[in-house]
C-alpha cells in the first residue's frame, strides 16, 4: 500500500489532515506548502504515480538559476493534500501550521529513480526545476532542488 507509511504516522481522530481517499487527478498537481513545524521548513509536493511525491526544504525554495536547496525526500501523501492548509495539534507527528506557499501544474520532462526534471507552473515557481538524488555518504533520502537555466 503506497500510503501506508503516511497512515501510520497520524492519528486522525485528532488531526484535520486528509485521509487516504483520493486517487489521481491525471492533472500533474505540484503543491509547495510552508510548514511551521519544530523546524520551519518548506514541503514541496507533486503528483506522480497517483501519489504526491514529497521532500521537505529546509529552506525556501529556489526562484532563480544560482540557487541550490537540500531536498530531503519524505513519506508520499494523497492526492487531498494538495489543498491542505491547517494547524496540525500539538503532540502530533508534524505539529504546527501548514499553509499552501505555491500551488500549480507540472509537466514531466524526465521521472526517474535519480532525476526528476519539471517545468512548473506555479504562481511563485515557474520554469524548468530539477530534482537530483545525491550520493553523500550516509546519506539516503537526500536531494538537491534547483531551477534549470533554460
Amino acid at each position: 500500500m503506497p500510503l501506508e507509511t503516511y497512515s501510520k504516522k497520524r492519528n486522525f481522530s485528532k488531526t484535520i489532515e486528509p485521509k487516504v481517499k483520493s486517487e489521481a487527478t491525471g492533472k500533474n498537481i505540484y503543491v509547495i506548502q510552508e510548514h511551521n513545524a519544530s523546524h520551519h521548513h518548506f514541503d514541496l509536493r507533486l503528483e506522480i504515480g497517483g501519489v504526491l511525491k514529497s521532500w521537505a526544504i529546509p529552506k525556501e525554495p529556489p526562484t532563480d538559476s544560482k540557487t541550490k536547496r537540500l531536498a530531503i525526500k519524505v513519506e508520499d501523501h494523497p492526492i487531498d493534500y494538495a489543498d491542505f492548509e491547517g494547524e496540525i495539534p500539538e503532540g502530533l507527528y508534524g505539529a504546527g501550521t501548514v499553509k499552501i506557499w505555491d500551488k500549480g501544474t507540472f509537466n514531466p520532462i524526465k521521472i526517474e529513480e535519480k532525476e526528476i526534471i519539471v517545468k512548473i507552473d506555479g504562481k511563485k515557481l515557474k520554469g524548468l526545476f530539477v530534482l537530483l538524488k545525491t550520493s553523500f555518504k550516509g546519506a539516503k533520502n537526500t536531494w538537491l532542488f534547483f531551477k534549470k537555466k533554460e
